[in-house]
């Protein structure tokens, strides 16, 4: 017999699905043939499986130790060691600052994502075991392309991990891109359309609204989907325009393909007409250059009352807790010229980095320099 006594990470899921993690071998009619025979309980009691469970509830299972190791298994893949940028960190949630060319997760069994890099630097820090796997792995809520950059949440807890998937699923937080595309913009735009996703070139396309209503779902195409997209121009030298992206909707390859469209395509961007080489240099740009920079959380009920109502963003936005780029004080020692300072990297404001773009190039390590200032500073590449 092996008694369970559930804990904070365990808790808030149905029985079943607790089972269904921590024997991850057996069928879950094996589960629930061995609750009608009362060799699995719940507090001393008979159970069905669609209990919620809470914290401290008994799981006894009534069943050979030999058993239940047949039907557990705990795979942690080895990985290389990597360097997570960590924006912010708590007991529930994590924010990592993904660089270009890493995956969200895998598309493989045999990749490395982030999500494996998370596990194995929380194993090795000590704030997780492999036991606690059984019940629960920690996961990525929100994924950017491989080769975008920028800020993916993950839940630590399950509980965090829920709260995540809420959010991102209900659109409540709110998600910020910069990029830099090619050609002028000097107005601020929000623009509809239908996107169209090819899924054997994963690769999408933007319709009109006529033209989605014709290729809806035939031949077993996935239907088009409604999107709208804000961008507001940053700066500009009249052949590059570096922009701030609000997505008003969240779909695949959405900003790529709706700039690409409207004649904008992203500088690095290969896979939808976008240009390589952005200045005399010469130098050749490997990855699209988008950055997810800024997330904006709602405001939330307890337990994570904390993340809403810690600063703001101007008076409008009191209550939202912002994760990203921007702040104030970063700003101003820039703006008066105290580039030789050395800043935290991921709180400078590329806006003041391209006044004009011609002094911004990329080098070979994908590093964005700024020439002309005294004791000249370096950001590395969209990590702002």
């Amino acid at each position: 017999m092996r008694e369970i006594v559930i804990e904070k990470n365990e808790a808030g899921q149905r029985l079943d699905k607790f089972l269904a993690k921590y024997m991850n071998e057996a069928a879950k009619s094996f589960f629930y043939k061995m609750m009608r025979k009362k060799n699995i309980t719940l507090n001393g009691k008979k159970c069905e499986g669609n209990e919620k469970l809470a914290e401290g509830d008994v799981v006894k299972l009534f069943l050979a130790e030999d058993t239940i190791e047949k039907f557990s298994s705990v795979q942690v893949q080895e990985v290389k060691k990597v360097d997570l940028d960590i924006l912010y960190e708590d007991d529930e949630i994590i924010l990592v600052n993904k660089p270009a060319g890493m995956l969200s997760q895998k598309a493989k069994e045999t990749d490395e994502s982030l999500v494996e890099y998370l596990i194995d630097y929380l194993l090795g820090s000590g704030k997780l075991t492999e036991s606690g796997l059984r019940a629960f792995r920690p996961s990525v809520c929100n994924r950017l392309d491989r080769n975008t950059s920028g800020i993916v949440a993950a839940g630590k807890s399950l509980a965090g991990l829920q709260m995540l998937s809420g959010v991102f699923k209900d659109r409540s937080i709110h998600k910020y891109y910069k990029c830099l595309v090619s050609g002028e913009i000097r107005d601020v735009k929000t623009v509809d359309g239908w996107l169209l996703k090819d899924e054997k070139r994963n690769q999408v396309r933007i319709l009109t609204e006529a033209e989605a209503k014709r290729f809806g779902g035939r031949d077993g195409d996935e239907e088009p989907k409604r999107i709208r997209t804000k961008y507001e121009p940053i700066a500009t030298d009249g052949r590059f325009t570096l922009l701030r992206v609000t997505l008003l909707t969240g779909r695949s390859h959405q900003i790529r393909a709706h700039l690409a469209s409207l004649g904008h395509p992203i500088v690095g961007d290969s896979k939808y007409g976008g240009v390589s080489k952005v200045n005399p240099s010469g130098r050749t740009v490997k990855y699209q250059l988008l950055h997810s920079y800024r997330l904006e959380f709602p405001k939330l009920a307890e337990p994570f009352a904390y993340l809403s109502g810690r600063g703001g963003v101007g008076g409008a936005d009191a209550g939202i807790f912002c994760f990203g780029a921007e702040r104030d004080r970063d700003q101003a020692a820039i703006k008066a010229g105290n580039s030789g300072q050395r800043y935290d990297k991921r709180l400078i404001d590329i806006k003041y980095l391209c006044k004009p773009l011609e002094n911004i190039y990329i080098d070979d390590k994908e590093q964005l320099w700024e020439h002309g200032k005294p004791g000249a500073f370096v950001v590395p590449r969209w990590k702002i």
